[in-house]
């Protein structure tokens, strides 16, 4: 099944690299995913193709207008079994959620810009407000790149070896744990002896281990999670 990924934005030439190259571009090529750039500026009726207007109440900043993001949106009948908005004020974007999205036929991406976009666009169309971190972005578009990326590595066939799945951060409620490769020694840093020793249960029960001291140290919240799973046997 290809999952179809529509992306409403005022940049569409900031989408064109990224998404020919690497794993997404071969996955695009071959027919795993399929992306479409719908330029909101293409839905203006403005002879300078303009988008934007000053808001309501005052205040700094413009805001993407109701009417082009409407035409964008019905003509191209992006509504996606789900249409969701780029914004620092939306939910954050965790793994579980990209896994659903990664089992949906299509999904639908607004990218906002200057101070957002017109709420009553929201209220009419949007299923979810998504945000990627706390922190704001100069444009939805980079968030956006996030989400697809994130939502296309879970798609079957999209990744060579679907087992690293698996032991990713944030599976399980745990981060990753360190990796290393050749040599195994390196001005005077040394692989650990356990990763060469071939005793996979050891080398299993080590990565466990340093998952949850990761975990621990730098994401207190998701250990807590972790140990509440392991409490109600999850």
């Amino acid at each position: 099944m290809t999952l179809q990924i529509d992306i409403v934005t005022l940049f569409p030439g900031f989408f064109e690299s990224p998404l020919k190259s690497g794993l997404m571009g071969k996955a695009v090529e071959s027919g795993i995913i399929d992306i479409r750039i719908i330029d909101i500026r293409d839905y203006s009726e403005d002879r300078f193709r303009r988008c934007d207007d000053y808001p309501y109440g005052g205040g700094s900043g413009m805001v993407i207008m109701p009417e082009p993001l409407f035409r964008a949106i019905e003509s191209n009948e992006a509504g996606g079994t789900k249409m969701l908005y780029t914004s620092p004020s939306g939910k954050p974007l965790t793994q579980e959620f990209v896994k659903e999205l990664s089992r949906m036929e299509s999904v639908s991406v607004i990218c906002g810009h200057y101070e957002g976009i017109d709420q009553r666009v929201i209220d009419t169309f949007v299923d979810h407000e998504v945000s990627t971190g706390d922190y704001v972005l100069s444009g939805g578009e980079f968030a956006a790149l996030i989400i697809v990326d994130a939502v296309a590595r879970n798609i079957p066939g999209f990744m060579s070896n679907s087992e690293s799945l698996v032991e990713e951060s944030f599976e399980s409620d745990l981060l990753e744990y360190p990796q290393y490769t050749r040599p195994a020694e390196f001005r005077g840093m040394n692989v650990p002896d356990v990763l060469l020793s071939g005793d996979h249960s050891k080398i299993a029960a080590w990565r466990h281990e340093k998952r949850i001291e990761k975990t621990r140290s730098v994401r207190p919240d998701l250990y807590k999670n972790y140990l509440k799973r392991i409490i109600l046997g999850e």
